[in-house]
């Protein structure tokens, strides 16, 4: 077992995405050294996925000057469904045809070293916590807004993945019990059905379909790919009466959705990351968007939890979860938890 003092060396992380495979390598002190990112071509099947893995992989290696030699551990974060303990994806649903695929073993193979296989949220989530926006909570919940609605928990450095690798799936806590909106997974009511990127671009067709008017938006209904929650988050910036309602209604119902954790964990903090962040604190709208949230738990939540947990964004961004895989690896090696030979 590895100590804080005598742990050295680099651990390379990757992060399985629908779109694209990031791979990075990344210090035991948590400093990036290297960072590639690849086109999954997912539609191709595993196989093909596979080899851009290790190509990325590869490639990450060489731009840190290291060989799979120099590594104790990989990392390996990818979508659900999936079982962790058995290194398989079962069935993602942003991985169609990847069916009981076991993607630790072909990834450790591949390389020969040990590897650690962990939900791509759940690696986002421990990588804002251990270098992140959450580095000195104790407890952490982290939301991922996105194409989906992804959670990460993070307890005391242990991650709450579930005894069925299903822990954290707080995408899929129902908010709205009859008459719920249906999300991509086939369930209604989810928080997914109405704060991700599809649902936010799909309230905004709903809504201009029923007659509601927007100077910014109208030209758009049309055409489903010019119709973005970039777009409906310029139109919000630019005084656009809708986009912002739209926008605010997602923070609340977000709101509504961090009560039931803070009432559930009591985290110290609550994080708010992924691609739908609206510029974040940079922005006024990114500022608006996180008040809206904080005004929701100061209604509902118990005052206590509300005053002393903290809402903030994440700070890590796209590189999230191949630094977390990287972390996962680390916290493995440091426990002497290597599950997955070669």
């Amino acid at each position: 077992m590895a100590s804080e003092t005598d742990l050295k060396g680099h651990f390379l992380g990757i992060d399985l995405g629908g779109t694209n495979v990031k791979a990075g390598v990344v210090a035991a002190d948590g400093t990036q050294v290297s960072r590639v990112s690849v086109p999954t071509q997912a539609a191709e099947g595993p196989e093909t996925g596979l080899k851009n893995i290790f190509h990325a992989a590869e490639t990450a290696l060489s731009e840190a000057g290291l060989t799979p030699d120099d590594l104790p551990v990989i990392g390996l974060a990818t979508p659900g469904t999936m079982d962790i303990p058995a290194g398989m994806l079962l069935d993602p649903p942003n991985l169609p045809g990847w069916v009981n695929v076991p993607i630790r073993e072909r990834v450790a193979k591949h390389f020969g070293r040990p590897t650690i296989l962990q939900n791509d949220a759940n690696a986002a989530a421990y990588a804002e916590y251990w270098v992140g926006a959450g580095r000195n909570a104790g407890s952490m919940v982290m939301w991922t807004l996105g194409t989906g609605v992804g959670c990460g928990i993070i307890v005391r450095d242990m991650i709450l993945q579930g005894e069925h690798s299903h822990g954290s799936e707080c995408g899929h806590i129902i908010v709205q019990m009859d008459g719920g909106r249906r999300c991509d997974s086939g369930q209604y009511g989810t928080l997914e059905a109405y704060c991700s990127a599809k649902s936010l671009v799909r309230r905004c067709q709903e809504a201009l379909a029923s007659g509601r008017r927007s100077s910014q938006l109208e030209s758009h209904l049309e055409d489903d790919d010019a119709l973005t929650p970039v777009l409906i988050g310029k139109a919000a910036e630019a005084g656009d009466e809708l986009a912002d309602e739209l926008i605010m209604e997602t923070a609340r119902i977000l709101g509504v959705a961090t009560v039931s954790l803070m009432h559930t964990i009591d985290p110290d903090i609550v994080l708010i990351g992924g691609a739908m962040t609206f510029g974040r604190g940079e922005s006024p709208l990114g500022r608006r968007f996180l008040q809206r949230i904080k005004d929701e738990t100061k209604v509902r939540a118990f005052p206590i939890p509300y005053q002393r947990t903290t809402v903030d964004f994440a700070r890590l961004g796209g590189d999230a979860g191949f630094i977390g895989a990287a972390g996962c690896a680390r916290q493995a090696w440091m426990s002497g938890k290597i599950e997955s030979g070669v």
